[in-house]
């Protein structure tokens, strides 16, 4: 009990705290594999654990009804977060997952590498004469969404505000949501749940090649079919998953380019090592920074017995930034060989998206020092508290203003 009582806290507070959190983390690796969370939660901070436990199946994603009303409230976002795919456990997950990994195929995503190149080359067409933009604002968010948009064929006109109602309903993935927050997320799902149901009538009408289109044909064929309200807030659900993981990516490397210019001259000798640079860049600051999990059954880990019912936590950025798997993991090397990061976590709730965002991440770096000489930087970055990472506050790159130099 004393060596409890001892154990360092790290609370969803101090997160929201910290724009940095990675001396935090260091201090609760060298401690060791886990620390006291809030009321009933564990926290574990080294990669050997999180790694474990991330495909631990005596661990689940399904919580209780009351642990969700405590962030968002009872209302439509509180009933989305109980349909989606990453907040269900076995069987349902296994139904859900199947569909969208039907719908979602690796040759559909292999397909995509010219669409999106066109799509960052029509972004960085803008700059070529006035040589400044902002890496986040002006190509980090607008990629992933536009390839989301046009993988669900949302008409152009309507896409502004479908972005627009996304980004209000990521706030029902926060654990902090004041009141005026709640009610502007609530609001949100109605919206998207009514405008994606026209959506659904209009492809059954007209089915095309779309990934709508094919998660309905995906139902149809399927052995067990899912109600149309699991597929239109799973629908929804995939298109705000699509950008959130990317736009994160993205915009690290961008910031990267500029604070560690030794990973831009890397990139320009060797152009081939773009693929491993993501993988670098998810590696240095995770998409999002934590998962959680809870406790289906007794688990025995590190010294500690969890009992059930407790809520996990799992500090994926912390993993990986441990000195045990990473050599000077606080140096970014876009030629890191082996680079075991969890940022897509693991287990049967691997990342959906990866193979999309591995995509769109790959051909945006490919492009932007095809078409540069030199990316400076332009001014201060912006870094603000992220309110939607699944549950888990962070702070993100807002603004990574730059000055480029055409090759």
């Amino acid at each position: 009990m004393d060596t409890v009582l001892n154990m360092p806290r790290f609370l969803m507070d101090d997160a929201r705290a910290v724009r940095d959190p990675y001396p935090v983390y260091r201090r609760l690796r060298d401690y060791g594999p886990v620390c006291r969370g809030g009321p009933g939660q564990w926290v574990f901070s080294r990669h050997e654990e999180v790694s474990a436990l991330l495909r631990d199946p005596r661990l689940g994603r399904e919580f209780p009804e009351e642990y969700q009303a405590v962030s968002v409230g009872e209302g439509p976002a509180n009933d989305y977060l109980r349909r989606i795919v990453v907040d269900r456990d076995r069987p349902d997950h296994t139904r859900l997952r199947r569909l969208l990994v039907k719908s979602l195929s690796p040759a559909m995503v292999r397909g995509l590498r010219e669409p999106v190149a066109r799509i960052v080359d029509g972004l960085l067409d803008r700059f070529a004469d006035e040589r400044r933009f902002d890496l986040v604002a002006d190509l980090a968010v607008p990629v992933p969404m536009t390839v989301m948009s046009e993988l669900l064929d949302i008409p152009g006109p309507d896409r502004a505000d479908v972005a627009r109602l996304s980004t209000s309903l990521a706030q029902a993935f926060a654990v902090f949501i004041p009141p005026d927050k709640q009610r502007e997320a609530h609001g949100a799902v109605v919206e998207l749940r009514e405008y994606m149901a026209g959506l659904v009538r209009e492809r059954r009408r007209r089915p095309g090649e779309d990934l709508l289109s094919r998660m309905l044909a995906a139902v149809k064929e399927g052995e067990e079919p899912l109600t149309d309200e699991e597929i239109i807030d799973n629908a929804l659900f995939v298109y705000y998953a699509g950008f959130e993981t990317t736009t994160n990516a993205i915009a690290t490397g961008g910031d990267l380019f500029v604070r560690q210019p030794h990973t831009q001259q890397q990139l320009r000798d060797r152009p081939g090592v773009v693929g491993s640079a993501l993988e670098e860049f998810m590696r240095y600051d995770a998409p999002i920074h934590a998962t959680t999990r809870l406790a289906l059954e007794p688990i025995e880990i590190a010294g500690l017995t969890i009992r059930k019912g407790r809520v996990v936590v799992l500090l994926l950025a912390s993993a990986n930034h441990d000195e045990r798997v990473f050599h000077d993991p606080a140096r970014a090397d876009l030629t890191r060989s082996p680079n075991p990061h969890l940022s897509f976590g693991g287990g049967v709730h691997h990342c959906l998206g990866a193979a999309l965002a591995r995509v769109e991440g790959t051909v945006v770096f490919e492009r932007l020092v095809a078409r540069f000489a030199d990316i400076e930087s332009a001014g201060e970055g912006v870094w603000e508290p992220s309110e939607g990472g699944f549950r888990f506050p962070y702070w993100a790159r807002r603004s990574v203003p730059v000055a480029v130099r055409p090759a």
